[in-house]
This record gives structure tokens, C-alpha cells and sequence, in this order.
């Protein structure tokens, strides 16, 4: 299984050591969760944009008084 060695700073590692325990997990538990936690947070952004980009349209429709004025006429935000 590959791995990682990752460098901290004396007052980073106390940092990360205290989450880990606050946690109650062993450092390299919470360091593994932390990015695999980010990167299911990253893919759970990118559904969530692209499915209110989708109904943008329908919300827009629905509730013309929200929309900001800048894209009422269809033109782009400064």
C-alpha cells in the first residue's frame, strides 16, 4: 500500500497530534481521514455546483426578484 511521509513544524505536529486525540484516533488514522475526508468534501462541492447550475434557470424563473441585477439582462458580474 503506498504511503507518505509528510513534514510538520514542532508547533504543527503538537497541533495535529492534539486534533488526533481530541478525536480519539492515532495520528496516522486522522491524518488518513483528513484527506480522504477532503477529497469526498471536494467531490461533494463539485455535485453540489453542478446541480444548482443546473436548475439556476428554473430558480431564476421562479423567483425573478433574486436574481441580481448585474444578470437580469443576461450580462456577466464585473
Amino acid at each position: 500500500m503506498p504511503s507518505l511521509n509528510v513534514s510538520f513544524t514542532e508547533e504543527e505536529l503538537e497541533g495535529v497530534r492534539a486534533a488526533a486525540a481530541a478525536e480519539g484516533k492515532s495520528l496516522k488514522q486522522y491524518l488518513h481521514d483528513l484527506g480522504v475526508r477532503e477529497m469526498q468534501r471536494g467531490l461533494f462541492v463539485a455535485g453540489a455546483s453542478e446541480w444548482a447550475e443546473r436548475l439556476r434557470g428554473e430558480f431564476d424563473d421562479a423567483f425573478p426578484d433574486e436574481v441580481p441585477p448585474a444578470e437580469r439582462d443576461g450580462a456577466a458580474a464585473a
